[in-house]
């Protein structure tokens, strides 16, 4: 059975389904909560993004914007980063880090391998709604990508 994605927005991973539920939340409000996948570890990211394993078969469609945990089970999400940035098909998708982690080595490191962007994930519901529904807005109604 094939499986069509024709029309993606937002890949959001994220293994949390409480924080993934705060972020499609956010992304609703801010009106931009149409064709949203959310996966949650970083192997079925790069699965999706490559059409391999499960995806192998299916026409998926690249996304305007990936938001992307850095702690994420089966492959890191600094692993899903270094294989986007890396493929010349790929690396001009925007991938935003959305991520607890405010510890300064990660931060480099997701930004020498080409991350658009790093945001730390806030305590409160309402600011991070309100951090997430600016930086949807910003990367998919702002921002020009080659298509």
């Amino acid at each position: 059975m094939t499986e069509h994605f024709d029309i993606l927005e937002i890949l959001l991973v994220e293994d949390s389904p409480a924080d993934a539920e705060l972020t499609l939340r956010a992304l609703r409000k801010a009106n931009i909560g149409n064709h949203i996948l959310w996966l949650q570890d970083g192997q079925e990211a790069v699965d999706f993004l490559f059409q391999e394993g499960q995806y192998a078969h299916a026409h998926t469609h690249r996304p305007r914007l990936v938001l992307l945990d850095m702690k994420l089970p089966k492959l890191s999400g600094i692993d899903v980063l270094r294989r986007i940035k890396n493929d010349p098909e790929r690396r001009s998708i925007p991938v935003v880090m959305l991520t607890s982690s405010n510890e300064e080595r990660d931060i480099v490191e997701a930004y020498q391998l080409g991350v658009n962007s790093y945001l730390v994930k806030p305590v409160e519901f309402q600011t991070l709604g309100e951090q997430v529904g600016r930086a949807g807005l910003y990367w998919l109604l702002a921002n020009r990508t080659p298509h």
